[in-house]
This record gives structure tokens, C-alpha cells and sequence, in this order.
């Protein structure tokens, strides 16, 4: 591979002293140290002016993100860690990675590809993957992350909506997922593969190491300006063809300000953020938000396992730990806060901060943090189509379980209800209603791609309207009820499905809950529950009594589910979001709708 002709030397932060572990360094202050008064002066200039730029007021996020390092001390520290799932490991450094990055600028310029065009990467978690977003990026090229596990109906889905131009991928993949019919895309001009084999090399196909041999390793950098796309991201809705929602350059403000505020990131820290780079967590606080912090990233490439995660947060000194709600559900069941169990065998004592995303974390994964691991969980909320953390729970303040925390300094954000073209904002604390943010934070999508009518419903009486039903108390803190069309209408009473889940959750044999609405002639809907299991309990009558009367006496009968039962295993987004819609269209006779982010299932 190209880049084993330009290694130098790398400042392993993980080196270890004779003792098993080095003491633990002192904290350093909180980023964001007073949230009201830092929210009361807040523009985005601010945010804008801290980082380097281009001149005449370009803006490039690969260029944030490495070669502004390059003429510090950080150029020759250690920027990403690949742990291979056979064991073996990679270090690349600032500098390395910059070099890597502006090879593949080089090489999209020489295959004619014009700025602006889309590059796809089908990808595990690679190395490869990694120099492809950010060579693209330098280049002035449009990044379009996929899934690694999508099948191909997905893969063209996406690829036909964004008019792949290149795709960088493995044989393997190419052979199973793209080349049944690729002829049907005639703009993919260009399919790279990381391990081309020439004496087996599918027809059409060209060598990535190969081309990038021949490429300079400085230089590359196109002079992007703020506006200019640089991201297509993909979210499903309940129905019809995925959304590509359309990201700038400017996004990279965002993404600085909320890995310092919300993630509480410092230059040097060792940061992990589990969420695959198939999806927006992954691109966003996976490879652009640490390493424009100046922070050593580490990435892993096997699959979700409690005891191997649990190696990695101790051999390699993690600080900063950004994770899911399910992982931490799984991590949950090898040990309860009175007993630490399995976490006993490990020192995470440089563990400084821990966040969740992807889903509402439920109270008890708060509570079981700080208890077992000694730090509690700080959840957080954004979207695709936000491009960045909005709401969070913030280092130096308090920590309400169960709540998505307040809005981050320069986002205004409120609980509205709209009819007819006009919003009406609800000012009077714990009313539910619709989440709704004002227009202008600088990594707010700007399209749905060639979808403007889709994208202009999204707005509406100067707001964008989330589609995410919350409520906001007393102190300003935001606590998500559900998905608009999640909501269960009960004999006149609104009942969000995460109050029924997070109930359920507190119940020592549930590992998973899911609270769907099923009709009834005479209450219009109830609440049916569906849960999983934790190893060791067994489904019977008695243990569904159980549960039910649990629920009934933390909820109430009017909020508490009528109907308990049991699934192996709940259907779960990639992101680690239970698909509430799904199963309640099982359980209808529904049709079944888009199931291309599904990565797990009952069935």
C-alpha cells in the first residue's frame, strides 16, 4: 500500500511505564465552564474565527482537520490508531495522515473527477476508508459514506439517488453488492479496490494502492469555500427511498464547537467514538471532529463485543468515550451497580467523560454509569439532518437522567405546535409537543438532494421542524417523548413510547423495551410493550404479571401497557435505534416500509 513508503516516526501517547498503567493526569478544566453566560454572549463568528480557514474566506474540513496541525507540535502525534480485529495495529500521525489524504486528492483530480461530484466508499472500518473521506474532502469532492453491511438493493438505492461517480470498496463487496448492476449506473466511472488482486480482478475495476503510489504526498488541497457541499448523508423515512441530506464545508464549525462543548474534547486527549463512519456519528465525530480538535483518535475494526471494548478502554488509555445507548445496554448485563463483576478485572481509570447518541439513553444507563464505571453517561441529541450534537448534557452542569440536556450555545431551540403554515411556540415548561430549531446554525443541511419540495416541508413559519415530539422543563433541559408518528393516543392521553421503555428498563430481567400502539374499539389505541430479555430469566406468565404490574405502579394505568410479550431480539436501526414503526406494522399486517438501515431483527 502507498502509504508504507512515507513512515516516520509517531509519539505513541500509549506507551506504557513499568507500572501497568501511568497515573492519571489531571483533569483538565471543563470546556464550556458556565453554560448561561457562555449562551448569553454566543455568536457563531466566535466559532468561526477559532478556526484556521483559507484565504479570501475559504474553508476546507480536511484542511481543519490535518494540515493545520502541520506546522504545530501536533503534526508528528499520533492522529489515528487502527486496531485490526486479527490483532494487528497502525499508527498513523498528522503529518502521515495529511500526506495519505493528499494522495487521493491527486488521484481524484487525475481520474478527471470534477468538484462537486460524488465519492462513495463501501467500506469496513479501514484505514483506506478513513484517507478516502478526507482525500475527498481536500479535493473539494462530495463524501458519501455506505454502511459496510448494507445489501445491494440499499448500496444502489443510495448510489442511483447520489449519482456515484466513484466508488471506492473491496472486491468482495464490489462483486456481491455492486457489479450485478452497475451497468444500470453509467455515471460510476471510476471502482476502487483496497485489495485488487490482478490475476482475479473483476473487469472494470482499478487498484487503489497502485494509483496512489503515483500520487504526490503534498499538496492537493482544493480552496473550497463555506457553502460548497462536501457531504451526502442518508436517512430513511417511514416510507419511500432514502434522503440524501446535503452538508457544507461550514458544517466543520459545528463540529469543532460541539466536540470542545458537548464531547468536552481537548487537544491530546485518546477519544473513541464507536458509531461505524457508514453513518453520520461515524464521519462527524469519527474521523472530522477529533482530529480537528487535535486529539488521537482510535478505531476498531471488529464488531461490538462487551470484554474486547472493555480491553480497549484500558490498553488504550481512552479519555473520552462516545457510544450508544445499546452497546451500553449490552456492557449493562455483565454487571449490575451492586455488583461490578467482569469491570473489576479492568482499569478505566483514565476514562474522563462518557457520552451516548444515537437514541434516548434511558435514566438507568445514567445512573449505571456513574455506579459501575464511575462516570455517568451525558446524552445528547442531533440528527442527520442537523449535522451536529444540538442538545446535550454538558460536563460542568448537572445531569438530569433521562433528559437530552439544553440546547447548545448559538442554537435556539423550542416545544412548538404548527398547523396550517403557522407555529406556535409553548413557553409553559413539561407541555409536550413538536422539537423545533431557528434556521442558521452553520451545519444545518441545505438540501435533500434534487428533492427541494421534500426539503422545503421541513420548514415552517421560519423553523425546522424535527419530527421529534419532546417536552422542556423549569431549567431549560429538553426530554424526548418519541417520533411524531411513534406517539400513542390512548383513550385522550399522549403517551411518549420512552416513558413505557424507560419504565420497563428499570425492571431487573428487561435488557431491551419497545412500547407500540395497537387499536382497541373503546380507547382508540393501548400501549403494547415488547421486551427482550436478560440472560438468565426465562418468559413465563409469571414474570409477564410481574412486569406488568411493575409498569402499572410506575406509570399509572392510564400510561402503563396492557400487553407484555416477549422478542429474542427487538429490530434496531445501525445507528442502535429500536424501529418502533416496524413493529407495530408486524404486529398490524402493515406493510413494512423502507428496512434498509435495519441491522437487527426479531424474525
Amino acid at each position: 500500500m502507498a502509504w508504507q513508503t512515507i513512515q516516520k516516526p509517531v509519539h505513541n501517547p500509549f506507551q506504557r511505564p513499568t507500572e501497568a498503567h501511568q497515573p492519571v493526569a489531571a483533569q483538565p478544566p471543563p470546556a464550556l465552564a458556565d453554560y448561561a453566560a457562555t449562551r448569553a454572549t454566543f455568536h457563531w463568528d466566535q466559532a468561526r474565527a477559532a478556526l484556521h480557514g483559507l484565504p479570501d474566506g475559504g474553508l476546507n474540513i480536511a484542511f481543519e482537520a490535518l494540515d493545520a496541525h502541520l506546522d504545530t507540535d501536533r503534526a508528528d502525534q499520533l492522529a489515528l490508531r487502527w486496531l485490526g480485529r486479527d490483532g494487528q495495529v497502525r499508527d498513523f500521525s498528522y503529518r502521515q495522515l495529511a500526506a495519505l489524504a493528499s494522495r487521493f486528492a491527486h488521484l481524484l483530480q487525475r481520474l478527471g473527477v470534477a468538484p462537486g461530484e460524488r465519492v462513495f466508499s463501501l467500506l469496513g472500518r479501514v484505514p483506506e476508508l478513513y484517507v478516502t473521506a478526507l482525500g475527498t474532502l481536500k479535493a473539494g469532492r462530495v463524501f458519501s459514506p455506505l454502511f459496510s453491511a448494507f445489501g445491494p438493493e440499499p448500496v444502489r438505492a443510495r448510489m442511483e439517488i447520489g449519482d456515484a461517480r466513484v466508488l471506492v470498496t473491496t472486491e468482495s463487496y464490489y462483486r456481491r453488492k455492486v457489479a450485478p448492476w452497475r451497468a444500470e449506473l453509467p455515471g460510476l466511472a471510476h471502482v476502487l479496490l483496497i485489495d485488487r488482486d490482478g490475476d482475479t480482478a473483476p473487469d472494470g475495476t482499478l487498484s487503489l494502492a497502485e494509483l496512489l503510489a503515483d500520487c504526490p504526498d503534498t499538496g492537493g488541497l482544493t480552496a473550497t469555500r463555506p457553502d460548497d457541499m462536501a457531504l451526502l448523508h442518508f436517512t430513511s423515512g417511514t416510507t419511500g427511498r432514502p434522503k440524501g441530506a446535503v452538508h457544507v464545508h461550514e458544517a466543520v464549525v459545528v463540529h469543532r464547537l460541539t466536540a470542545r462543548y458537548a464531547l468536552d474534547l481537548h487537544p491530546g486527549d485518546v477519544f473513541w467514538c464507536t458509531a461505524d463512519p457508514g453513518w453520520v456519528t461515524g464521519t462527524s465525530y469519527g474521523i472530522i471532529a477529533p482530529l480537528v480538535i487535535g486529539a488521537s483518535l482510535i478505531v476498531d475494526e471488529a464488531e461490538l463485543d462487551p470484554t474486547r471494548w472493555l480491553g480497549i478502554l484500558q490498553d488504550q488509555q481512552v479519555t473520552v468515550w462516545y457510544t450508544a445507548p445499546t452497546a451500553i445496554r449490552m456492557l449493562m448485563k455483565l454487571a449490575t451497580r451492586d455488583e461490578r463483576g467482569i469491570f473489576a478485572d479492568y482499569d478505566l481509570s483514565r476514562l474522563r467523560f462518557l457520552a451516548s447518541v444515537g437514541e434516548p439513553l434511558n435514566p438507568e444507563g445514567v445512573v449505571w454509569g456513574r455506579d459501575v464505571l464511575g462516570l455517568p453517561f451525558h446524552d445528547n441529541w442531533w440528527q442527520t439532518e442537523t449535522g451536529g450534537i444540538m442538545i446535550a448534557n454538558y460536563r460542568s452542569a448537572p445531569i438530569k437522567p433521562g433528559s437530552m440536556g439544553r440546547p447548545l450555545p448559538g442554537v435556539e431551540a423550542a416545544i412548538v405546535r404548527h398547523t396550517a403554515g403557522a407555529v406556535e411556540v409553548i413557553t409553559a415548561p413539561n407541555n409536550a409537543g413538536e422539537l423545533a430549531l431557528r434556521p442558521g446554525w452553520p451545519s444545518m443541511f441545505r438540501g435533500y438532494l434534487n428533492e427541494p419540495e421534500r426539503y422545503r416541508k421541513c420548514f415552517v413559519d421560519g423553523w425546522y421542524l424535527t419530527g421529534d415530539l419532546a417536552q422542556c422543563d423549569a431549567d431549560g433541559y429538553f426530554w424526548f417523548l418519541g417520533r411524531a408518528d411513534d406517539m400513542i393516543k390512548s383513550s385522550g392521553h399522549l403517551i411518549g413510547p420512552f416513558e413505557v421503555e424507560s419504565a420497563l428498563m428499570e425492571h431487573p430481567a428487561v435488557a431491551e423495551a419497545a412500547a407500540i400502539g395497537i387499536p382497541e374499539p373503546t380507547a382508540g389505541e393501548i400501549v403494547k410493550a415488547l421486551v427482550a430479555l436478560k440472560p438468565g430469566f426465562a418468559w413465563d406468565e409469571a414474570l409477564q404479571r410481574a412486569l406488568l404490574a411493575h409498569a402499572r405502579k410506575r406509570l399509572g394505568p392510564a400510561v402503563a401497557p396492557r400487553v407484555i410479550d416477549v422478542r429474542d431480539n427487538l429490530p434496531k436501526t445501525r445507528s442502535g435505534k429500536i424501529m418502533r414503526r416496524l413493529l407495530r406494522a408486524r404486529e398490524l399486517g402493515l406493510p413494512e416500509g423502507d428496512t434498509s438501515t435495519l441491522e437487527s431483527d426479531e424474525r
